[in-house]
């Protein structure tokens, strides 16, 4: 088949570009044609959270990837939707993860599919978005509206889905392993890579900071008078996009500042590897969630996790297997760092976790978007 990706990808950076890249590359890999558009600008400067949009790793080298898409601007919207009208491809896909993009999404999708041989698939990472607008509703009905079928990777999103929507084929497909940041490494060269002790214990929170994913959980959780006896320390790996003071104040204010490694700034991909093979376990302490990425890199590099009962979190990990569901407050967090090295659980839920990443292979996405899309 003929595919047409429109959405983020080199030189923009962060969980979105991986997934689409390696989407990407999956569907070569199985003899499609298959080409990005990406675009020209993603946010105004005064719109994004973060220090910079763009990537510092080294481009693509086997990817078709042009920079095409404005998504502010509706004039660029008709003209990419009329020169993927005209190239005709079989599926044009979209990664859909807030209404923000909603109009300029719709619009090419609209336009695209009057061709009446491209079917519009969504992957929908959300429907309703953690950080809410006024506009959310309206807009999202708009994208929908254009979209022939969908693949969501978690319940509560095809749940949300259903609220605009009941009439369209929907797919649940996981969140595919992110298997694109390296190969495993002893934990001896990711402590040195990092500049911290090999031989103290390391639990890791990953990924860009924003309120809803819970740091100051783990912060609270982090200073239970039972973790002072462990050996233990906490690594803080992404950039801020919400206001750094709050946790920093929370650091000091419980006395943590010897006990925890902050690096502070966007994880570059051939970084990623020393982050999650320094670590014991990876937690994600998130008020409220969808999906996330950081528990298929987890997976990748067999690495055991402490997730919330939120979203679809518990579908992706299953308790006491690879690692433990909890509620979102510190005491349950606690108890389950404490129930981890205690009991010892880390070789069996390393053993579980070799069996139980087998189901998010990129081939079932894959197949998942051609049988939705009745190709």
């Amino acid at each position: 088949m003929k595919c047409v990706l429109v959405g983020t990808a080199y030189p923009y950076r962060g969980g979105l570009a991986s997934f689409n890249e390696r989407l990407a590359k999956e569907f070569i890999a199985h003899h499609h044609k298959f080409e990005i558009f990406t675009f020209i600008l993603q946010y105004p400067n005064f719109l994004f959270p973060g220090k910079t949009q763009y990537s510092t790793s080294p481009a693509p080298h086997d990817l078709k990837i042009i920079r095409k898409v404005n998504s502010v601007n509706p004039v660029n919207w008709r003209k990419v939707g009329k020169e993927i009208k005209k190239l005709a491809p079989d599926l044009l896909i979209i990664k859909y993860w807030m209404p923000f993009m909603a109009p300029c999404f719709g619009t090419i999708a609209k336009i695209a599919k009057q061709n009446k041989k491209t079917k519009v698939i969504c992957i929908a990472d959300n429907i309703i978005p953690h950080e809410r607008k006024f506009y959310d509703a309206v807009f999202t009905k708009y994208f929908v509206k254009q979209v022939d079928a969908f693949v969501v990777m978690s319940e509560n999103v095809k749940t949300d889905l259903q609220k605009f929507t009941k009439n369209k084929p929907v797919a649940f497909n996981p969140h595919p392993l992110f298997d694109n940041f390296g190969e495993k490494i002893s934990k001896e060269q990711a402590c040195i890579k990092l500049n911290v002790d090999v031989n103290k214990k390391y639990v890791l929170f990953f990924g860009f900071i924003r309120e809803y994913k819970g740091l100051d959980l783990l912060l609270k959780a982090f200073a239970d008078e039972r973790l002072k006896t462990q050996n233990l320390e906490l690594i803080i790996a992404g950039e801020y996009y919400t206001v750094e003071k709050k946790y920093q104040d929370i650091i000091k204010e419980l006395k943590l500042e010897d006990r925890i490694h902050q690096f502070n700034h966007f994880i570059a991909d051939e970084d990623v590897k020393y982050y999650f093979c320094s670590a014991d376990l990876v937690v994600q302490p998130y008020k409220h969630a969808s999906q996330s990425g950081v528990t298929q890199i987890a997976y990748h590099f067999e690495t055991p996790m402490i997730v919330t009962n939120v979203g679809g979190l518990a579908e992706i990990v299953p308790d006491k297997k690879v690692g433990y569901v909890v509620e979102s407050n510190e005491k349950d967090i606690a108890d389950a760092i404490i129930d981890f090295y205690e009991v010892n659980r880390k070789d069996y839920f390393k053993a579980s976790i070799k069996e139980e990443k087998k189901r998010f292979g990129w081939d079932k996405m894959l197949h998942t978007i051609i049988e939705v899309s009745g190709k």
